[in-house]
């Protein structure tokens, strides 16, 4: 045990974070608890688009592997990775359900999105971008991108229905599935309210026994709880070139960028302040291994076949555990390896379940919209419309373009252009030649 011990501590530098092994093993646990949910929701979101939900299944648990051993034993973080949400549901209901394109090309654009996070980051493009979005763009997207999430929880849990007069309106509550639905959103609630960690997970084991007793899903057999990974020859290195010059690939592409870049730089930021890893200059040391460990995640995702990979902001449940290390990840990855072998229990679940779990994570992501100043409409305009489009046009990527270039007019317009960066005009020029060139072509 000593030995291992002094191994642990000079990889991990233990003694150096204040922690041990017993912490950093049930930090990990905790994080795994609070973000085990995407097994569920990521295969079933993306099995919408026709890939094999099997497939998905592994290819997700992969990928968050790859990604975090790399977390763990190169940049030495406790930060957790696996499909991101939002950047999952734009895969499916943006790409391929609203812009018809096959899953493929999605995972082209995923895996492009890659590459270009990388060599952002070895020219310092990534922090120039990051930097020349104006704030309350920033906020916007991520209240938008809640909203979205929100709205396909609400309509696929059947809680909300299309209807011809009034596009959307409420279901019938007195189904079964609306019952469990309901059930599921407010234990998850409660459970969250009362600071409880893993409250959707909790929330959606609940929901499914109670489906299991009401015959919404079935239960099947003991003995057929445990089997070998799904394969993922079926969704594995299915990449395609064919549009890959296309305005609409560049849009795909530097929306996955652009989503991933924000949620990466943001939840890192945050999650290494809570961990107390920020040193007296507010950066975040060895940041760069970081970022490389989430953008080959990305890349190796893509190759397998699932959304892209990035750091989970759940990460800070096992930070508040004690989590300081690369340890806590590697723990993390470890339970990650165990569900490889419990696909047919994940499989149980019913769509309601992951439904709730949806319109919980769209509530998380609305709080930075305090932080817009809705005072200042060449400022509070563009933040509302970058809202508004993701869930009303159904898309992550409208809600950017139309975000990003509303900015540059309104700030152009009422005479205070130099606000404006040079890499902002270059963006919204490009989002609106993306407008206009069914006119031009």
């Amino acid at each position: 045990m000593e030995n291992n011990q002094s191994f642990f501590e000079r990889k991990f530098l233990l003694s150096h974070h204040k922690t041990d092994v017993k912490t950093e093993f049930m930090a990990g646990l905790t994080t795994f608890m609070t973000m085990s949910y995407i097994l569920i929701v990521n295969p079933d979101l993306l099995s919408q688009t026709g890939m094999d939900k099997g497939g998905v299944f592994t290819a997700t648990i992969l990928a968050s592997i790859i990604a975090m051993l790399l977390m763990g034993l190169y940049a030495n973080m406790p930060f957790a990775l696996s499909a991101g949400m939002g950047l999952n549901a734009f895969f499916t209901y943006t790409v391929c359900l609203g812009m018809g394109y096959e899953w493929s090309f999605a995972l082209t654009a995923v895996f492009l999105e890659g590459i270009i996070f990388i060599l952002l980051s070895f020219f310092n493009v990534r922090e120039a971008i990051f930097t020349a979005i104006p704030h309350s763009l920033k906020k916007a997207v991520s209240v938008g991108i809640g909203l979205f999430i929100a709205l396909i929880g609400f309509t696929s849990s059947g809680l909300i229905v299309a209807n011809e007069a009034t596009y959307l309106a409420m279901g019938d509550l007195l189904t079964k599935e609306s019952f469990i639905a309901i059930v599921a959103l407010f234990t998850m609630a409660i459970l969250t309210a009362k600071q409880v960690r893993g409250a959707l997970l909790y929330g959606i084991i609940i929901s499914t026994v109670l489906a299991l007793i009401t015959g919404v899903t079935h239960f099947p057999g003991v003995a057929s709880l445990f089997s070998l990974p799904p394969s993922i020859k079926d969704v594995a290195f299915h990449l395609e070139w064919d549009n890959i010059f296309t305005f609409d690939m560049f849009s795909v592409m530097f929306t996955f960028l652009f989503v991933d870049i924000f949620d990466t730089v943001g939840t890192l930021t945050g999650v290494a302040t809570k961990a107390d890893l920020i040193d007296e200059d507010g950066n975040l040391p060895g940041v760069s291994k970081a970022l490389l460990s989430d953008a080959i995640g990305t890349i190796c995702g893509a190759l397998l076949g699932t959304s892209t990979i990035t750091t989970f902001v759940e990460s800070a449940s096992g930070v508040a555990d004690g989590g300081r290390t690369g340890l806590t990840s590697l723990s993390t990855a470890f339970f990650f390896f165990i569900s490889l072998f419990l696909f047919p229990l994940f499989s149980i679940v019913p769509p309601q379940a992951t439904a709730a779990a949806l319109i919980m994570v769209g509530l998380f992501m609305m709080s930075p919209i305090t932080e817009i100043d809705f005072s200042d409409y060449t400022e509070s305009v563009p933040a509302f419309l970058t809202i508004a489009m993701m869930p009303f046009a159904y898309s992550i990527a409208e809600g950017i373009s139309v975000g990003m270039i509303s900015y540059v007019i309104m700030k152009v317009v009422t005479g205070r252009a130099k606000e404006v960066s040079v890499v902002m005009y270059i963006l919204a020029l490009v989002f609106l030649l993306r407008y206009l060139s069914p006119l031009v072509f």
